[in-house]
């Protein structure tokens, strides 16, 4: 049975993934071994990509989450575990200071 995206046929897990987010995961990953050059060239092409396509991260994010949903559903449980209390702080607001230097 052959699976396919689209027009495109997914034959591996690797396929599946760069087919849903458009682009190869190694981009976003990055490679063994990579030079500095390498790595500065992949940061910069993402950069681009992510400023043609501001919707990409809620996508990708979407999906991971539904495929984490569907596989592995207890890495989503957000309950604390038993004796322990989840506590929220709010985030301390910043002011504008106002007045003069001295």
């Amino acid at each position: 049975m052959k699976d396919y995206i689209g027009r495109h046929e997914a034959r591996s897990t690797a396929d599946f993934i760069e087919l849903a987010l458009g682009t190869p995961a190694e981009l976003w990953l990055g490679e063994e071994n990579e030079t500095e050059e390498e790595r500065a060239a992949r940061l910069d092409a993402a950069r681009d990509i992510l400023a043609d396509d501001p919707t990409m991260v809620d996508r990708t994010t979407r999906l991971a989450v539904e495929t984490i949903g569907a596989t592995m559903p207890d890495l989503l449980r957000l309950v604390p575990p038993t004796g322990h209390q989840l506590v929220i702080r709010p985030r301390p607001r910043c002011v504008p200071r106002t007045g003069v230097a001295a």
